[in-house]
């Protein structure tokens, strides 16, 4: 079931709303992990493309084990038997909002995500609007990560090849492994 339109950005307070992050991670290939605040824990999915702002591309999302929420702020050099070793930067961060309505309010996220289907808004300093995780049964347990056709759309902008630096740092991945390893 492919994302529906909605043009409208939806009112977003965050000091209320959850985290989300995306963490670039160098390990035994370069990939993308979108992790959001869920109950209590960081969900968690490793896109190898990374996040698109083209409602056209649909990303592979592979679940991986939640982080514990300090994870979110984590940048640096973990060593090779943690997460698969490897250098973390943050890529983006912000907060996000359900998109998904029952009975005239949110559907809670975790729930969409037992039910394999997910609509989040999302405020981040690189990304931002409507997108959805959706569990398509791809290589075990895949999922897709689409961005929804809205206003923050943009099928000419491609922020993981153009926008390399951390939101956090400032810094690339090169430069968060120099600066660990010396």
């Amino acid at each position: 079931m492919p994302p529906s339109r909605d043009t409208r950005s939806p009112r977003h307070d965050s000091a209320d709303a959850p985290a989300f992050v995306i963490q670039q991670h160098a390990a035994s290939t370069v990939h993308y992990d979108f992790r959001l605040e869920v109950e209590g824990v960081l969900k968690s999915w490793a896109i190898p493309k990374g996040p698109s702002t083209d409602p056209r591309e649909k990303r592979l999302a592979l679940p991986t084990p939640d982080h514990a929420l300090p994870y979110a702020d984590f940048e640096g050099v973990i060593p090779e038997e943690e997460y698969g070793g490897g250098t973390v930067l943050i890529w983006d961060r912000g907060h996000y909002r359900p998109l998904a309505t029952g009975d005239a309010r949110p559907r809670p996220v975790a729930r969409q995500i037992e039910e394999g289907h997910v609509t989040l808004w999302l405020e981040g300093e690189e990304i931002s609007g409507g997108y959805a995780l959706i569990r398509t049964g791809l290589q075990g347990n895949g999922w897709l990560l689409i961005k929804m056709d809205d206003d923050r759309a943009d099928a000419r902008r491609h922020p993981v090849a153009t926008e390399p630096r951390s939101v956090k740092s400032g810094r690339t991945l090169q430069e968060v492994r120099d600066h660990d390893a010396g």
